[in-house]
This record gives structure tokens, sequence and C-alpha cells, in this order.
């Protein structure tokens, strides 16, 4: 049997949890936590194989608690991140996510987990293991995953601090510091990308869109087109036109085209 511990602040959503378990004869829930510190705690006195672990959690998330497990050179268990944001690569998340369950949870959704996990440790596939929960922590950040297998490989905390405050443009000799929240949409032009904020002013900033992707908090930001991103608090609504495209209305009457490979996403948006 696997060792089981859950790790949720809302009781509910544990309780819920620890009843879908016990359909698993091969599973042992060994210990339940409400927070980051409770979850290190009991996953370094109990050792588990297994963690399902909630990834927003008033101070402490999920991410950071894998972050001290790391600092602490404690072995990090198998992990199955649980939560309610799926603004980011939501479609992909939908194919061989093992490590990733979306709230609330699906009895089906938590089996197809569980037997993968159970396959993965019967094989004792410690490399495969990592590839997986790198893989997922990719997903959720946007970070590269060969360098987050890297750090696993060095012992590394596992998750860098992951989304900065404002973003650095240089300009004629100049450097601007535009908050992340000031932002309202950004769009390609070229090799650049502009930067549009609340207060009107445009941002000139040269780096390439997927870079930028990374740096901004997904459950705060969609990508939209393959030229665009939008911060979801400007969001007023999706429209389907005449021809079949769908586009938004940002709140400041900026229309912006979705393109087909990007329109489940955005979609998601308005189910939560």
């Amino acid at each position: 049997m696997l060792k089981v511990i859950v790790v949720d602040d809302e009781p509910l959503a544990r309780k819920g949890m620890l009843v879908r378990l016990r359909e698993f004869p091969e599973l042992d829930v060994v210990a339940e936590c409400s927070n980051g510190q409770q979850a290190i705690d009991s996953i370094s006195e109990l050792a588990p194989d297994l963690v399902f672990l909630d990834v927003e959690m008033p101070g402490m998330d999920g991410f950071t608690v894998l972050k001290q497990l790391q600092e602490k050179h404690i072995a990090l268990p198998y992990v199955v991140f649980v939560t309610a944001y799926d603004h980011y690569a939501f479609s992909a998340f939908e194919v061989n996510a093992l490590d990733y369950v979306l709230k609330p949870v699906e009895p089906i959704r938590l089996r197809q987990a569980v037997e993968k996990v159970l396959k993965i440790y019967q094989a004792q596939d410690t490399q495969k293991h990592k590839g997986q929960l790198a893989e997922a922590v990719a997903k959720l950040t946007g970070e590269d995953t060969g360098n987050i297998l890297q750090r696993l490989d060095n012992a590394e905390p596992v998750v860098n601090d992951r989304f900065p405050d404002a973003i650095s443009i240089k300009d004629s000799g100049e450097i601007t510091r535009v908050p992340v929240t000031a932002i309202e949409w950004v769009d390609a032009a070229g090799d650049y990308m502009c930067i549009h904020t609340r207060d009107g002013q445009t941002h000139i900033l040269r780096r390439t869109m997927k870079e930028l992707e990374q740096e901004l908090d997904p459950r705060q930001f969609v990508r939209v087109h393959r030229s665009a991103i939008v911060n979801v608090q400007t969001i007023a609504k999706l429209q389907m036109l005449a021809n079949g495209e769908h586009q938004l209305m940002l709140t400041n009457g900026q229309a912006v085209k979705v393109s087909r490979s990007y329109k489940d996403r955005v979609k998601q948006v308005f189910n939560q």
C-alpha cells in the first residue's frame, strides 16, 4: 500500500477527497493537513509515497511547500496537484495529466490519476517520476521543463519565485517599471511586443511572446492568440462573429481576436 497525505485548506474539499480515496485499497491515508506548514511537517515525519497537494492555500501555497521540502533536502513524494485554477494550458492538462486534478474532483479523473501513480510506483521509475512532476510544474508555471529537471537532479528548489510584480522595459537609455497589475493586454508587433496599460499608455518590449508569457501569472493572464495575451480582469465578453470566429471585448472597448487553438482556454475563463 502507498502511504498518502491529503493537503487542502478547505475542510469540505479534504473530506470529499478522503471519501473518494477510500475506494482505492492500494492507498492508506496516514494524515490530512489544512495548511502548508502542516504538510511539510507531516511529509518530513511520515515520508508518504503520495501527496494530494492543493495549489492555492493562504500563507503557503503548494509550490512553496515543494520548495521548502527541497531546501530541507527531504525526498519528494509522488505529487498530484489539486487546484480550481485552469486558465493556463487547460487542454494540455486533459491529456496524460497525471499530476493535476481539477476541482471539483471528478471520480473518473481521480481514478485515472491514481492508476497512473500506481503504475509508475510499481515500476519504481524514479526518473519518470521526476519527469511527470517537472512537466506538471512547468505547465502550471510556464517554466522550461528541462530547467526544473536539472534542479531536481541537483537537489535544488524545484520552484523558483514565479511571477514578478513588474516588468522592466528599456527604451532610449531609460528603464521603466510597469506594474503587472496595470497591464490590460499585450500584442505582438513584428519583433516587438506592445504592452497596453490601464492609463492608456503603450510600452514597447523587445522580447518574445513566449518569454513574457512565462513571467505572467496564468491565473491573471490568458493567451488568446499566438500574438496576444489578455488580463482576465479586463475581459467584458466573448463574441462569436458571423464568419464563425471569436473575439474578446475588453472593458476599455478594445476588441481582441481569439484564435481557434486558444478558444477552449478562453471559454474556461467564463466558467470560473
